[in-house]
């Protein structure tokens, strides 16, 4: 399975009630597939995957997957802590018709690494849906090691890392020491060039809703061999990047949207709207990259 090298984490968008709304869901999914992303994922952190019950999940999953229409692949965020119950939901994402999973490391529980091994080994035993692997030690209180990443790669139906250690050594030796074939993606928009020159695949990306298609300028440039120029769009990109989060996420991405007329309403709780404060310095984030961008048309 190819997931392509920009892969959105998509928000979930909610009306007025905090419920989630499926037009502005549809709109989301055809602005993205429009703007950039080579595949998408569904109800993972970016998509507040903590505050969704396992049936909206399912719903979003199976919302998604016919709104797609076969276009871009559609990965379903279905890992938690719970082993039983990660398989649980990996099923029902299977029969919704999802074309892959994203399993995050266990958070809470902080098992040792041979616990991540069996966990994962076992989630994928269960399934034959190609699986990306999620490694984020910042909010899961565990990281996973090289060579249990390395381990788990030999598992047929294990394909790929989402890999948000920011550990650039790291991601190097497990792009020299899995199989060909495994692809590790950035799992930090900030670090999309650094690790493409490390032989990543590309990146898992938040920034991609509202930049998505001027970070594909960069890899392209990149891929190309004309390095100077995807070091410039990297550099401007930055402080857009930056901008995203500034406040935790997805809240700015949601507001960057809301306010690029692509409407996403707000967040549930335990997150909260950005304050005045924060909203006038996204707004003014938003505006000079808009302007920079508009000079070099």
């Amino acid at each position: 399975m190819n997931f392509g090298q920009i892969v959105t984490a998509m928000v979930t968008p909610f009306d007025e009630h905090g419920e989630i709304d499926f037009p502005a869901t549809r709109n989301l999914i055809n602005h993205l597939i429009a703007n950039g992303s080579d595949a998408l994922v569904v109800a993972g952190t970016t998509g507040e995957s903590p505050t969704l019950s396992n049936e909206e999940k399912v719903e979003l999953f199976r919302f998604t997957v016919d709104v797609v229409n076969g276009r871009v692949p559609v990965i379903a965020g279905t890992g938690s802590n719970n082993t039983r119950e990660s398989i649980e939901l990996t099923m029902q994402a299977e029969d919704a018709g999802v074309d892959g999973i994203m399993l995050v490391t266990p958070y809470y529980n902080k098992p040792c690494q041979e616990g991540l091994y069996q966990h994962f080994k076992t989630i994928a035993a269960a399934t034959s849906l190609p699986i990306m692997l999620y490694n984020i030690p910042g909010r899961s209180a565990v990281n996973m090691s090289v060579e249990t990443t390395i381990r788990l790669s030999e598992i047929k139906n294990i394909v790929a890392i989402k890999e948000a250690s920011g550990d650039l050594d790291a991601m190097a030796e497990i792009i020299e020491r899995t199989r060909e074939g495994f692809s590790l993606y950035s799992g930090d928009d900030a670090l999309t060039l650094p690790v493409l020159s490390i032989g990543g695949t590309g990146v898992v990306s938040v920034s991609a809703h509202v930049l998505g298609n001027e970070m594909q300028t960069m890899i392209r440039n990149f891929k190309i061999g004309n390095t100077i120029e995807a070091a410039s769009n990297h550099r401007r990109l930055l402080p857009m990047m930056k901008a995203l989060f500034a406040a935790p996420n997805p809240t700015p991405v949601k507001a960057a949207l809301n306010l690029k007329g692509v409407p996403v309403g707000g967040v549930r709780l335990p997150m909260i709207p950005l304050n005045e404060e924060q909203q006038r310095s996204l707004q003014q984030a938003l505006s000079m990259y808009e302007e920079k961008v508009n000079a070099i048309a």
